[in-house]
């Protein structure tokens, strides 16, 4: 056995300063819910990491795990029994305990689909558990086998497979503690507009203006350090360009997702300061098998011959983009196969030659879906799906470009029978290549484009067990090559989408796990 004891001392080093005030966020997007596993998208989950704990935190700026709820965990030499030592003392916003019961009541939210709680029935669905964790409780590929109280702050996760990061899928932003009295009093409510949100983070809720904004203050009891801000706002400004006048204008402290092309006049302003965060993400062209055409492979190895990516990256990203065939971020290339290209081929002519091939010698039409709102791998997605449109009308692919409110993508995406062809990526939770594959292709991940092969299943099983990085490399190299054959989804992009804040803004913590995951350190300093 061994065990995971994490050191506390970060937090005696942080700087302590007396600054307060407003800090004000232009977001990229509106959350669409404030209900911890019940949401994937970054909007939402930028706001829920101020509101909840996780079991595990990351060091901030970095993947490293370190205590969050959980001062320590110890595992088997399998990695299949986890014991979690819980953080004594924490209470909810509402004043309720934070204890084992807490975390067994969360966890069977998401994995019982029967929990009372859960409230299914309503719509909720905590998709991302299934992505991550292989399926839902009694199912058969569902990596958690039981979870359980052994005392008032010990809690155990058996699980049916081993998983060597099981801890740092619990650290992801996803799995936020809510307060089990406060969800059973709101009921399906919880998290949205019309209710509230309670956790036991360092901020607690206050409101949400739907369209416009969500108001949230210092939590004056959190366990661990706290924020010396007034308040802390997070407004809702979908377009890039108005985010940047607006940082200009001062009506905001900070943004994120901004246009790569910003990135000098940023930087040549006094008022501002420039921030990169590191490409720990990819952005994809998602091909739907369920469609008639797309279910044959010579059509989408076509599409993938007609994408000029690296032209693409080149006009909407400049250096700030990387483009390579693989679906894991340049600091996870340890996991990729040495049999794949390093780059998908650009051939338009063979594009043709593969359509005819298919029976589509005349062309065909397909829709293309992009997002409403800037990713950090799409800060702007209509530009690159028309870049898309043009390379594949080139080839006689004619596309019907279309877009949605951002909570009705998500939603519409999974829903049969899906986009035929649709922009949509990831950003990493954490440093393990499981995180971008189990999101793309586990249990419940290839709801949306239909493709689910046994073979893949299986690796993913393999990849979460491998204890040393060589075990993990050799199972992950053949999911790669796997996945680079199959052309369903086409990775476009590795993206830098820079952030930037007014000059009296410290100690803002960026990192390959997100921007706003250390708020309660940013200190105010000047802000008239």
């Amino acid at each position: 056995m061994f065990t995971r004891l994490l050191s506390l001392s970060l937090l005696a080093l942080l700087p302590v300063a007396s600054a307060a005030g407003t800090l004000v966020y232009g977001a990229p997007g509106e959350p669409v819910n404030l209900d911890p596993g019940n949401a994937s998208d970054n909007p939402s989950l930028q706001v829920q990491t101020q509101i909840y704990d996780r079991l595990v935190n990351f060091k901030p700026g970095t993947s490293t795990p370190t205590p969050g709820l959980a001062l320590s965990w110890t595992t088997n030499s399998t990695a299949t029994v986890w014991t979690f030592k819980l953080r004594p003392g924490v209470k909810f916003h509402d004043g309720t305990p934070f204890n084992a019961d807490a975390v067994v009541f969360n966890v069977n939210r998401w994995w019982d689909k029967n929990a009372e709680a859960g409230f299914r029935d309503q719509g909720k669905t905590y998709e991302i558990w299934s992505d991550l964790l292989g399926g839902y409780k009694g199912e058969a590929g569902s990596v958690l086998k039981s979870v359980s109280k052994l005392d008032a702050l010990t809690v155990r996760f058996t699980l049916n497979k081993g998983f060597t990061a099981f801890p740092d899928v619990l650290g992801t932003d996803y799995f936020g503690i809510a307060s089990p009295t406060a969800v059973r009093k709101a009921g399906a409510k919880f998290g949205t507009p019309a209710s509230t949100a309670v956790g036991t983070g360092p901020f607690v809720f206050q409101s949400w203006k739907t369209g416009d904004r969500v108001t949230l203050k210092p939590n004056a009891g959190y366990w661990g350090t706290k924020s010396t801000l007034s308040s802390f706002v997070v407004r809702f400004l979908k377009d890039p360009a108005a985010r940047l006048n607006e940082l200009k204008a001062g009506t905001i402290d900070f943004t994120s997702s901004l246009n790569p092309d910003d990135a000098k006049s940023i930087k040549a302003n006094s008022a501002l300061r420039l921030v990169l965060p590191p490409a720990f993400n990819v952005g994809l062209l998602n091909l739907n098998t369920r469609n008639k055409a797309l279910s044959n492979p010579k059509v989408r190895q076509a599409i993938s011959m007609a994408v000029n990516k690296k032209a693409l990256v080149a006009a909407f990203y400049g250096d700030l983009g990387h483009s390579d065939a693989s679906l894991l971020p340049q600091a996870l290339s340890w996991a990729n196969s040495r049999s794949v290209p390093a780059d998908y081929p650009y051939n338009p002519a063979q594009a043709r030659k593969l359509l005819q091939e298919a029976g589509y010698g005349n062309g065909l039409s397909l829709d293309l879906w992009y997002p409403p709102i800037s990713r950090s791998y799409f800060p702007t997605p209509k530009p690159v799906a028309e870049g898309i449109a043009a390379d594949l009308s080139a080839i006689g692919i004619r596309v019907n470009l279309k877009t949605e409110d951002w909570a009705v993508y998500l939603t519409d995406r999974n829903k049969a029978p899906g986009f035929d062809m649709f922009l949509y990526g990831w950003s990493g939770d954490y440093g393990d290549p499981d995180n971008f594959y189990s999101a793309f292709y586990g249990d419940g991940g290839s709801d949306d484009t239909g493709y689910d092969p046994a073979e893949i299943q299986n690796l993913l099983v393999k990849g979460r067990a491998a204890t040393t990085q060589a075990a993990k490399a050799k199972i992950y190299s053949q999911l790669h090559a796997l996945t680079y054959a199959a052309n369903v989804r086409l990775p476009i992009v590795h993206g830098v989408a820079p952030s930037a804040a007014r000059s009296y803004v410290k100690n803002w913590i960026t990192g390959p796990l997100g921007v706003l995951e250390n708020v309660n350190l940013i200190r105010l300093e000047g802000k008239k």
